[in-house]
C-alpha cells in the first residue's frame, strides 16, 4: 500500500472526531431501541451512595455508553459507580452539559481511575462551544471557571474535549444539542456570573448550555445537566432538531429550586404542551418545584418523582426512583 494512504489510514484512525461526525448516511429519524439512564450524582441518595450538590448519570443506548456530567466532588460520582456495580472503564464518552464545578468536579479523578488499564475509558469529552472562556463572578480578579484547570490536566491522561456548535447526532437516534438558543426569557442562572466575549466580559448566561436528546419509538427522551437554556427552550429546540415528537421521559436538572410561583406557573404551562409521560427532576430542580410540576402536568407518583442516587429509567419499564423516593 503507498504510504500516503496508510498516513491517510492512521489519522483517520486517530482522530476522535470520526466518531462523532453527523452520519449523513444515518437518517434523521432513526431510533433508539434499548435504553437505560442510572443517576449517579443527585442531592437524594439512600443506602450506601453518596448524595451531593451536583449530577452525573450513566446512558446506555443500544449499547452505546455514555456519562452525562460528572458530579461536584472529585470522588462521589466514583463512589456511586462502584456501589452501584457499574463500571465505567467500558464507558468511552463523557458528555459536559456546562462548565459548572457541579457538572465537572469529578471529570479528572475519573479519567485517571480507569486510564492505567483501560486508555480509551472516558477519554472523549463532548463540550458546547463557549465552555473554556474566561469567567468570574464576586471577586473579578479569581478565575471562576473550573475547566480553565482541569482542561490541561485531563489532556495530559490522553484525553481529548471535542467543541460542538450545532446539533450533532453522536449515534444512531442518540442527539447532541449543542447551545441551546433562548427562544423564551427563562433566563435561567445566577446574577453575578461574568463571561468573556468578544465584547468584553458580559452577563454569563451559560450560552454552552447543552442536552441529551434521545429518538425513541415512544417518543423523545432528554436528559438535562441543569437546564440554564431553559427547560422550555431545551425540548422546544429538540423537537426542531429531531423531530416534532411528545417527550416519554424528561431527566436531570431544571434549575427552578428558586423560581418564583409565576415563573413555576409559566413553565408548567408550556411543559404541558409537551405531552411529558415521564419527569424525574434531580438537582437544581427543587423538590417543591418538582411536585408542583408534577401536579400541573397531571401525573402520578409513578411517573414524577424527585430523582435518586441510584435512580433509573429504562424506555422498557419506566422509572424507578428507589426506595426514598417512591
Amino acid at each position: 500500500m503507498h504510504r500516503k494512504h496508510l498516513l491517510l489510514i492512521a489519522a483517520l484512525f486517530l482522530s476522535p472526531l470520526r466518531f462523532f461526525a453527523a452520519d449523513e448516511s444515518v437518517p434523521a429519524a432513526t431510533r433508539v431501541h434499548s435504553l437505560k439512564i442510572t443517576i449517579l450524582s443527585t442531592m437524594l441518595a439512600d443506602g450506601k451512595e453518596l448524595g451531593e450538590w451536583g449530577f452525573a448519570a450513566l446512558v446506555e443506548a443500544d449499547g452505546h455508553r455514555i456519562l452525562f456530567d460528572t458530579g461536584a466532588h472529585s470522588d462521589v460520582v466514583l463512589k456511586n459507580a462502584l456501589t452501584l456495580g457499574l463500571d465505567l472503564s467500558t464507558v468511552p464518552d463523557v458528555i459536559l452539559s456546562h462548565n459548572h464545578g457541579d457538572h465537572v468536579g469529578g471529570l479528572l479523578t475519573l479519567r485517571q481511575s480507569v486510564v492505567d488499564k483501560t486508555p480509551h475509558a472516558l477519554s472523549r469529552v463532548h463540550v458546547g462551544e463557549g465552555i473554556f472562556s474566561h469567567r468570574t463572578s464576586f471577586n473579578p480578579n479569581i478565575e471562576d471557571n473550573p475547566l480553565i484547570l482541569i482542561k490541561p490536566e485531563y489532556e495530559k491522561t490522553g484525553g481529548v474535549f471535542i467543541v460542538y456548535d450545532k446539533p450533532t447526532q453522536l449515534f444512531p437516534g442518540v442527539w447532541l444539542t449543542g447551545p441551546i438558543p433562548r427562544k423564551y426569557p427563562e433566563k435561567n442562572w445566577g446574577t453575578n456570573g461574568k463571561v468573556q466575549t468578544l465584547a468584553g466580559m458580559v452577563d454569563d448566561t451559560i450560552p454552552e448550555d447543552q442536552a441529551l436528546i434521545i429518538n425513541t419509538d415512544k417518543g423523545l427522551v432528554a436528559l438535562l445537566g441543569c437546564g440554564h437554556a431553559g427547560v422550555v427552550n431545551t425540548l422546544d429546540y429538540a423537537r426542531t432538531i429531531v423531530r416534532p415528537a411528545l417527550f416519554y421521559a424528561v431527566i436531570g436538572g431544571f434549575h427552578l429550586f428558586s423560581a418564583s410561583e409565576p415563573t413555576l406557573k409559566w413553565t408548567a404551562e408550556k411543559l404541558s404542551e409537551f405531552s411529558i409521560e415521564n419527569l424525574s427532576a434531580a438537582h437544581c430542580t427543587g423538590i417543591e418545584s418538582t411536585y408542583q410540576l408534577r401536579a400541573a402536568l397531571g401525573l402520578d407518583r409513578q411517573h414524577a418523582v424527585v430523582t435518586a442516587v441510584g435512580s433509573t429509567f429504562e424506555l422498557s419499564k419506566g422509572l424507578d426512583p428507589r426506595v426514598i423516593a417512591k
